[in-house]
């Protein structure tokens, strides 16, 4: 496994550095290979999504890291950029991509094991594309394969009624993630351990200080 709990710490770093108007933190200790990426950002006891994106490009991820830690933060636009009173309930998740196969059929992965990258040309003639990661088929309740699409469709902006022959249109890539997940508390908890080597230029946030 190359994602490790360093990588969510770090995308933590970013965000509180970046609401509380501190320093960026230093480059982690980390490897900077490149990779694919995506940051999600879920928040509450019920780890609603409160920001998800990334990129399909491979980039180093120091810099992957922090930029899409922020992307994901503050510019989805389903959802109003985050908040200092919401870093206490927050859960950070890294993924990064590996594996990546084109298929020929659109049924050709398995739920809970792939990611599925869809590209399709909408009803207005311009191609899209979507993605969903490994784990939300299986979040949402165990869509199957047919549900995991049509409802990647709809994400990717196509109105029109989904047919099995628009279907078999879709230009369906495979994937699977390595994803590490963290939440502010066990963040707080491996900072306070890592305190003298953190690089970071800042205090930490106490823990009495949201409480």
């Amino acid at each position: 496994m190359v994602v490790s709990a360093e990588m969510c710490c770090f995308c933590f770093d970013v965000l509180y550095c970046h609401l509380y108007g501190y320093q960026p933190p230093r480059s982690p200790r980390f490897t900077n290979d490149p990779y694919p990426l995506f940051v999600t950002w879920k928040i509450g006891r019920d780890k609603r999504l409160r920001g998800c994106i990334g990129t399909f490009s491979a980039m180093n991820l120091h810099s992957g890291l922090r930029e899409y830690t922020l992307t994901s933060a503050l510019k989805d636009s389903r959802f109003p950029p985050m908040t200092r009173d919401e870093l206490p309930r927050l859960f950070c998740s890294v993924s990064l991509l590996t594996n990546f196969e084109d298929v020929c059929d659109y049924m050709d992965w398995e739920v809970g094991v792939h990611g599925i990258r869809i590209e399709f040309i909408n009803e207005k003639g311009s191609k899209r594309t979507a993605t969903y990661l490994p784990e939300v088929a299986k979040e949402q309740g165990c869509w199957d394969h047919i549900q995991t699409i049509d409802s990647l469709l709809r994400k990717g902006g196509y109105k029109a009624p989904i047919t099995n022959e628009f279907r078999k249109t879709i230009k369906l890539t495979r994937y699977r993630s390595e994803k590490m997940t963290m939440s502010y508390t066990e963040y707080l908890a491996h900072r306070q351990h890592h305190h003298f080597q953190n690089g970071i230029g800042h205090p930490l946030p106490p823990y009495n200080h949201y409480s």
